[in-house]
Protein backbone atom coordinates (compact mmCIF):
# COMPACT_ATOMS: atom_id res chain seq x y z
CA UNK A 1 0.00 0.00 0.00
CA UNK A 2 2.82 2.14 0.83
CA UNK A 3 4.64 2.00 -2.32
CA UNK A 4 1.14 2.55 -4.03
CA UNK A 5 0.82 5.41 -2.53
CA UNK A 6 4.63 7.08 -3.66
CA UNK A 7 3.97 5.73 -7.03
CA UNK A 8 1.05 7.62 -6.70
CA UNK A 9 2.61 10.97 -5.44
CA UNK A 10 5.27 10.79 -8.51
CA UNK A 11 2.06 10.44 -10.95
CA UNK A 12 0.86 13.30 -9.57
CA UNK A 13 3.76 15.61 -9.15
CA UNK A 14 4.62 14.90 -12.79
CA UNK A 15 0.92 15.71 -13.93
CA UNK A 16 1.54 18.95 -11.88
CA UNK A 17 5.28 19.54 -12.90
CA UNK A 18 4.56 18.75 -16.96
CA UNK A 19 2.41 22.37 -17.49
CA UNK A 20 4.33 24.16 -15.00
CA UNK A 21 7.90 23.43 -16.68
CA UNK A 22 6.19 23.87 -20.46
CA UNK A 23 5.05 27.37 -18.91
CA UNK A 24 8.98 28.41 -17.34
CA UNK A 25 10.12 27.62 -20.96
CA UNK A 26 7.80 29.63 -22.57
CA UNK A 27 8.72 32.33 -20.10
CA UNK A 28 12.33 31.88 -20.64
CA UNK A 29 12.37 31.89 -24.57
CA UNK A 30 10.00 34.90 -25.04
CA UNK A 31 11.78 36.71 -22.00
CA UNK A 32 7.68 37.14 -20.72
CA UNK A 33 5.30 35.23 -19.34
CA UNK A 34 2.03 35.79 -21.49
CA UNK A 35 -0.66 33.29 -19.09
CA UNK A 36 -3.38 33.74 -22.05
CA UNK A 37 -1.24 32.74 -24.57
CA UNK A 38 0.06 29.57 -22.90
CA UNK A 39 -3.62 28.69 -21.38
CA UNK A 40 -5.05 28.90 -25.10
CA UNK A 41 -2.21 26.88 -26.61
CA UNK A 42 -3.02 24.23 -24.12
CA UNK A 43 -6.75 24.07 -24.46
CA UNK A 44 -6.54 24.51 -28.39
CA UNK A 45 -5.72 21.77 -31.25
CA UNK A 46 -2.13 21.69 -33.00
CA UNK A 47 -0.51 19.91 -35.67
CA UNK A 48 1.67 18.26 -33.59
CA UNK A 49 1.73 16.42 -30.14
CA UNK A 50 4.24 17.99 -27.42
CA UNK A 51 6.82 16.07 -25.85
CA UNK A 52 6.78 15.87 -21.89
CA UNK A 53 8.94 18.79 -19.82
CA UNK A 54 10.15 20.24 -23.71
CA UNK A 55 7.94 22.36 -24.97
CA UNK A 56 9.91 23.20 -28.45
CA UNK A 57 10.16 19.20 -29.54
CA UNK A 58 6.65 17.71 -30.90
CA UNK A 59 5.99 14.34 -31.76
CA UNK A 60 5.06 15.16 -35.57
CA UNK A 61 1.57 14.46 -36.94
CA UNK A 62 0.28 14.06 -40.66
CA UNK A 63 -0.92 17.47 -42.65
CA UNK A 64 -3.14 16.41 -45.11
CA UNK A 65 -4.63 19.29 -47.53
CA UNK A 66 -6.18 20.39 -50.82
CA UNK A 67 -4.04 22.99 -52.10
CA UNK A 68 -4.82 25.03 -55.28
CA UNK A 69 -3.29 22.20 -57.05
CA UNK A 70 -4.62 19.70 -55.86
CA UNK A 71 -3.76 16.88 -52.53
CA UNK A 72 -1.01 17.15 -50.45
CA UNK A 73 0.35 15.09 -47.63
CA UNK A 74 3.17 15.86 -45.31
CA UNK A 75 4.74 15.62 -41.89
CA UNK A 76 4.23 18.51 -39.82
CA UNK A 77 7.67 18.66 -38.66
CA UNK A 78 8.24 20.13 -42.30
CA UNK A 79 6.79 23.38 -41.47
CA UNK A 80 7.81 23.29 -37.73
CA UNK A 81 9.86 26.46 -36.52
CA UNK A 82 8.48 29.12 -39.12
CA UNK A 83 9.98 26.46 -42.14
CA UNK A 84 8.78 27.06 -45.15
CA UNK A 85 8.06 23.58 -47.35
CA UNK A 86 8.05 23.19 -51.03
CA UNK A 87 5.89 20.87 -52.34
CA UNK A 88 6.34 20.96 -55.86
CA UNK A 89 5.36 24.44 -57.44
CA UNK A 90 3.07 24.95 -53.80
CA UNK A 91 4.50 26.55 -50.29
CA UNK A 92 2.94 26.06 -47.40
CA UNK A 93 3.91 27.03 -43.87
CA UNK A 94 2.34 27.53 -40.26
CA UNK A 95 0.63 30.71 -39.86
CA UNK A 96 2.20 33.20 -37.23
CA UNK A 97 0.71 35.14 -34.40
CA UNK A 98 -0.24 38.03 -36.33
CA UNK A 99 -1.58 35.96 -39.38
CA UNK A 100 -5.20 35.86 -39.56
CA UNK A 101 -4.70 32.15 -39.39
CA UNK A 102 -2.42 31.91 -36.04
CA UNK A 103 -1.31 28.14 -35.88
CA UNK A 104 -3.06 26.71 -39.02
CA UNK A 105 -1.31 25.53 -42.18
CA UNK A 106 -1.55 27.71 -44.95
CA UNK A 107 -0.61 28.10 -48.92
CA UNK A 108 1.74 30.97 -49.79
CA UNK A 109 0.46 32.25 -53.54
CA UNK A 110 1.86 35.32 -54.86
CA UNK A 111 3.00 36.44 -51.40
CA UNK A 112 -0.49 36.17 -49.35
CA UNK A 113 -1.94 33.69 -47.17
CA UNK A 114 -4.47 31.38 -48.22
CA UNK A 115 -5.85 28.71 -45.92
CA UNK A 116 -6.41 25.39 -47.93
CA UNK A 117 -9.28 22.69 -47.53
CA UNK A 118 -7.65 20.80 -44.32
CA UNK A 119 -8.26 17.31 -43.23
CA UNK A 120 -5.28 17.01 -41.27
CA UNK A 121 -4.74 14.43 -38.11
CA UNK A 122 -4.34 17.13 -35.41
CA UNK A 123 -3.94 16.37 -32.14
CA UNK A 124 -7.57 16.51 -31.17
CA UNK A 125 -8.54 13.97 -33.94
CA UNK A 126 -5.34 11.62 -32.84
CA UNK A 127 -6.94 11.97 -29.84
CA UNK A 128 -10.26 10.73 -30.72
CA UNK A 129 -8.82 7.98 -32.26
CA UNK A 130 -7.31 6.69 -29.52
CA UNK A 131 -10.06 7.23 -27.25
CA UNK A 132 -12.25 5.09 -29.63
CA UNK A 133 -9.85 2.76 -29.96
CA UNK A 134 -9.19 2.40 -26.06
CA UNK A 135 -13.23 1.70 -25.85
CA UNK A 136 -13.18 -0.61 -28.20
CA UNK A 137 -10.81 -2.52 -26.30
CA UNK A 138 -12.08 -2.12 -23.56
CA UNK A 139 -15.50 -4.02 -24.80
CA UNK A 140 -13.78 -6.68 -26.83
CA UNK A 141 -12.24 -7.73 -23.23
CA UNK A 142 -15.21 -7.95 -22.03
CA UNK A 143 -16.64 -9.92 -24.74
CA UNK A 144 -13.74 -12.44 -24.09
CA UNK A 145 -14.24 -12.67 -20.80
CA UNK A 146 -17.88 -13.34 -21.31
CA UNK A 147 -17.31 -16.28 -24.44
CA UNK A 148 -14.21 -17.60 -22.11
CA UNK A 149 -16.14 -17.74 -19.05
CA UNK A 150 -20.10 -17.34 -19.31
CA UNK A 151 -21.49 -14.91 -16.76
CA UNK A 152 -19.12 -15.37 -14.29
CA UNK A 153 -18.23 -12.70 -12.57
CA UNK A 154 -14.92 -11.04 -13.41
CA UNK A 155 -12.26 -9.35 -11.00
CA UNK A 156 -10.22 -6.81 -10.64
CA UNK A 157 -10.25 -3.89 -13.57
CA UNK A 158 -12.58 -6.08 -15.70
CA UNK A 159 -14.83 -6.34 -12.50
CA UNK A 160 -15.03 -2.92 -12.49
CA UNK A 161 -15.71 -2.16 -15.92
CA UNK A 162 -19.05 -4.84 -15.07
CA UNK A 163 -19.97 -2.51 -12.71
CA UNK A 164 -19.94 0.43 -14.75
CA UNK A 165 -21.89 -1.05 -17.51
CA UNK A 166 -24.55 -2.50 -15.11
CA UNK A 167 -24.52 0.57 -13.35
CA UNK A 168 -25.53 2.56 -16.45
CA UNK A 169 -27.59 0.31 -17.98
CA UNK A 170 -29.36 -0.46 -15.24
CA UNK A 171 -30.05 2.57 -13.52
CA UNK A 172 -30.25 5.05 -16.81
CA UNK A 173 -30.92 3.03 -19.84
CA UNK A 174 -33.43 0.61 -18.50
CA UNK A 175 -35.17 2.97 -15.63
CA UNK A 176 -35.44 5.43 -18.02
CA UNK A 177 -36.67 3.43 -21.41
CA UNK A 178 -38.17 0.21 -20.27
CA UNK A 179 -38.89 -2.45 -23.02
CA UNK A 180 -36.96 -0.08 -25.35
CA UNK A 181 -33.72 -0.18 -23.02
CA UNK A 182 -31.65 -2.84 -25.26
CA UNK A 183 -32.81 -0.99 -28.74
CA UNK A 184 -30.80 1.96 -27.43
CA UNK A 185 -28.42 0.67 -24.95
CA UNK A 186 -25.15 0.39 -27.62
CA UNK A 187 -25.60 3.68 -28.54
CA UNK A 188 -25.61 5.62 -25.13
CA UNK A 189 -23.68 2.97 -23.28
CA UNK A 190 -20.68 4.05 -25.93
CA UNK A 191 -21.88 7.70 -25.69
CA UNK A 192 -20.66 7.31 -21.70
CA UNK A 193 -17.75 5.41 -22.25
CA UNK A 194 -16.09 7.21 -25.14
CA UNK A 195 -16.91 10.73 -23.17
CA UNK A 196 -15.64 9.25 -19.99
CA UNK A 197 -12.15 7.88 -21.37
CA UNK A 198 -11.91 11.13 -23.63
CA UNK A 199 -12.55 12.99 -20.27
CA UNK A 200 -9.58 10.82 -18.53
CA UNK A 201 -7.17 11.29 -21.39
CA UNK A 202 -7.35 15.06 -21.23
CA UNK A 203 -6.22 15.05 -17.32
CA UNK A 204 -3.03 13.49 -18.73
CA UNK A 205 -0.22 15.97 -19.72
CA UNK A 206 2.01 13.04 -21.46
CA UNK A 207 0.82 11.37 -24.56
CA UNK A 208 -1.18 9.54 -25.35
CA UNK A 209 -3.15 11.66 -23.27
CA UNK A 210 -3.02 15.77 -23.14
CA UNK A 211 -5.71 16.51 -25.74
CA UNK A 212 -8.48 18.52 -24.52
CA UNK A 213 -11.31 16.76 -26.78
CA UNK A 214 -14.31 17.08 -24.55
CA UNK A 215 -13.16 21.06 -24.09
CA UNK A 216 -13.60 21.45 -27.71
CA UNK A 217 -16.92 22.36 -28.63
CA UNK A 218 -17.07 20.78 -32.04
CA UNK A 219 -16.42 17.54 -30.57
CA UNK A 220 -18.90 18.18 -27.98
CA UNK A 221 -21.59 19.64 -30.74
CA UNK A 222 -21.13 16.46 -32.88
CA UNK A 223 -21.77 14.09 -29.90
CA UNK A 224 -24.97 16.16 -29.07
CA UNK A 225 -25.95 16.15 -32.75
CA UNK A 226 -25.88 12.16 -33.10
CA UNK A 227 -27.81 12.08 -30.07
CA UNK A 228 -30.25 14.21 -31.75
CA UNK A 229 -30.46 12.20 -35.18
CA UNK A 230 -31.42 9.05 -32.70
CA UNK A 231 -34.04 11.03 -30.53
CA UNK A 232 -35.77 12.22 -34.07
CA UNK A 233 -34.91 9.26 -36.60
CA UNK A 234 -36.44 7.04 -33.78
CA UNK A 235 -39.00 8.76 -32.95
CA UNK A 236 -42.91 7.66 -32.68
CA UNK A 237 -45.70 9.42 -34.84
CA UNK A 238 -47.13 10.69 -31.62
CA UNK A 239 -43.96 12.36 -31.07
CA UNK A 240 -44.51 14.03 -34.44
CA UNK A 241 -47.81 14.94 -33.99
CA UNK A 242 -47.08 16.54 -30.03
CA UNK A 243 -44.39 18.62 -32.21
CA UNK A 244 -46.89 19.93 -35.26
CA UNK A 245 -49.91 19.73 -33.76
CA UNK A 246 -50.27 19.66 -30.00
CA UNK A 247 -53.03 18.94 -27.88
CA UNK A 248 -53.43 22.93 -26.92
CA UNK A 249 -56.15 25.30 -27.49
CA UNK A 250 -56.72 25.85 -30.90
CA UNK A 251 -56.16 29.47 -30.96
CA UNK A 252 -52.22 28.25 -29.91
CA UNK A 253 -51.98 26.74 -32.81
CA UNK A 254 -53.78 28.20 -35.68
CA UNK A 255 -53.87 30.70 -37.56
CA UNK A 256 -50.57 31.76 -35.77
CA UNK A 257 -48.40 28.23 -35.22
CA UNK A 258 -47.34 29.64 -31.59
CA UNK A 259 -46.76 26.26 -29.63
CA UNK A 260 -45.45 24.74 -32.62
CA UNK A 261 -43.16 26.87 -32.75
CA UNK A 262 -41.95 26.63 -29.29
CA UNK A 263 -42.05 22.81 -29.85
CA UNK A 264 -39.56 23.12 -32.63
CA UNK A 265 -37.43 25.48 -31.21
CA UNK A 266 -37.50 22.87 -28.29
CA UNK A 267 -35.94 20.36 -30.63
CA UNK A 268 -32.93 22.58 -31.26
CA UNK A 269 -32.48 23.50 -27.21
CA UNK A 270 -31.79 19.98 -26.15
CA UNK A 271 -28.93 19.29 -28.32
CA UNK A 272 -27.39 22.99 -27.64
CA UNK A 273 -27.72 22.30 -23.60
CA UNK A 274 -25.95 18.70 -24.42
CA UNK A 275 -23.10 20.43 -25.99
CA UNK A 276 -22.56 24.03 -24.14
CA UNK A 277 -22.77 21.77 -21.03
CA UNK A 278 -20.32 19.16 -21.57
CA UNK A 279 -17.92 21.62 -22.85
CA UNK A 280 -18.09 24.42 -20.31
CA UNK A 281 -17.80 22.54 -17.44
CA UNK A 282 -14.65 20.38 -18.49
CA UNK A 283 -13.01 23.62 -20.04
CA UNK A 284 -13.51 25.14 -17.45
CA UNK A 285 -11.49 22.33 -14.78
CA UNK A 286 -8.45 22.47 -17.45
CA UNK A 287 -8.49 26.26 -17.18
CA UNK A 288 -8.63 26.55 -12.86
CA UNK A 289 -5.59 23.78 -12.86
CA UNK A 290 -3.39 25.58 -15.76
CA UNK A 291 -4.43 29.20 -13.82
CA UNK A 292 -3.28 27.58 -10.61
CA UNK A 293 0.03 26.31 -12.02
CA UNK A 294 0.76 29.51 -13.71
CA UNK A 295 0.34 31.59 -10.42
CA UNK A 296 3.68 30.09 -9.26
CA UNK A 297 5.76 31.87 -11.92
CA UNK A 298 3.45 35.29 -12.19
CA UNK A 299 4.30 35.90 -8.22
CA UNK A 300 7.94 34.27 -8.69
CA UNK A 301 8.56 37.73 -11.02
CA UNK A 302 7.41 40.18 -8.25
CA UNK A 303 9.46 38.03 -5.68
CA UNK A 304 11.24 35.32 -4.63
CA UNK A 305 9.73 34.90 -1.51
CA UNK A 306 6.33 35.38 -2.98
CA UNK A 307 6.75 32.55 -5.62
CA UNK A 308 8.32 30.09 -3.09
CA UNK A 309 4.88 30.17 -0.96
CA UNK A 310 2.81 30.42 -3.77
CA UNK A 311 4.43 27.28 -5.44
CA UNK A 312 3.24 25.32 -2.23
CA UNK A 313 -0.12 26.23 -2.20
CA UNK A 314 -0.44 26.32 -5.81
CA UNK A 315 0.92 22.33 -5.91
CA UNK A 316 -1.49 21.57 -3.18
CA UNK A 317 -4.64 23.31 -4.96
CA UNK A 318 -3.67 21.91 -8.35
CA UNK A 319 -3.42 18.33 -7.16
CA UNK A 320 -6.98 18.41 -5.68
CA UNK A 321 -8.61 20.75 -8.91
CA UNK A 322 -6.60 16.92 -10.75
CA UNK A 323 -8.51 14.72 -8.19
CA UNK A 324 -11.90 16.45 -8.17
CA UNK A 325 -11.79 16.54 -12.38
CA UNK A 326 -11.36 12.66 -12.56
CA UNK A 327 -14.79 12.59 -10.39
CA UNK A 328 -16.47 15.38 -12.92
CA UNK A 329 -15.12 13.26 -15.80
CA UNK A 330 -17.62 10.29 -14.63
CA UNK A 331 -20.63 12.66 -13.79
CA UNK A 332 -19.80 14.72 -17.17
CA UNK A 333 -20.28 11.53 -19.17
CA UNK A 334 -22.72 10.14 -16.73
CA UNK A 335 -24.94 13.01 -16.85
CA UNK A 336 -24.70 13.27 -20.79
CA UNK A 337 -25.83 9.62 -21.17
CA UNK A 338 -28.67 10.49 -18.50
CA UNK A 339 -29.88 13.50 -20.50
CA UNK A 340 -29.81 11.53 -23.78
CA UNK A 341 -31.67 9.02 -22.15
CA UNK A 342 -34.15 11.15 -21.16
CA UNK A 343 -34.67 13.06 -24.83
CA UNK A 344 -35.03 9.65 -27.01
CA UNK A 345 -37.56 7.95 -23.82
CA UNK A 346 -39.44 11.63 -24.57
CA UNK A 347 -39.57 10.93 -27.96
CA UNK A 348 -41.22 7.22 -27.52
CA UNK A 349 -43.71 8.09 -26.16
CA UNK A 350 -46.93 6.35 -27.50
CA UNK A 351 -50.39 7.87 -27.65
CA UNK A 352 -51.83 4.62 -25.58
CA UNK A 353 -48.93 4.97 -22.64
CA UNK A 354 -50.83 8.63 -22.91
CA UNK A 355 -53.98 7.64 -22.08
CA UNK A 356 -53.26 4.92 -19.22
CA UNK A 357 -51.59 7.14 -17.67
CA UNK A 358 -54.79 9.79 -18.19
CA UNK A 359 -57.21 7.10 -16.49
CA UNK A 360 -54.67 6.56 -13.48
CA UNK A 361 -54.38 9.69 -12.77
CA UNK A 362 -58.50 10.73 -13.27
CA UNK A 363 -59.16 7.48 -11.09
CA UNK A 364 -56.80 8.55 -8.33
CA UNK A 365 -58.62 12.21 -8.48
CA UNK A 366 -62.12 10.60 -7.97
CA UNK A 367 -60.80 8.12 -5.04
CA UNK A 368 -59.18 11.19 -3.24
CA UNK A 369 -62.43 13.30 -4.51
CA UNK A 370 -64.90 10.17 -2.64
Amino acid sequence: MKKLFQIFSVVIIVLIAAPAVKASDDAHSEGKLDPKEIIFEHLGDGYGWEVPFNHHKRIPLPVIVFGTDGLHIFSSSRVSDGKDYVDGNTTFRLAGKESDFKGKVVEIVDGKEIRPFDISITKNVCGIFIAALIVIGLMLWMRHHIIKHGFKAPRKGLGFLELLIDFIYTSVIKSTLGAKAAKFAPYLLTVFFFIFIMNLLGLIVIFPGGANLTGNIAVTLVLAVLTFIVTNLFATRHYWKEIFWPEVPLWLKFPLPIMPAIEIFGMFTKPAALTVRLFANMMGGHMIVIVLTLLIFIFAAVSPVAGGATTVVSVLFSIFMLLIDVLVSFIQAYVFTMLSTIFISLAQVEEEHLKEKEEKEHHQTQLQTN
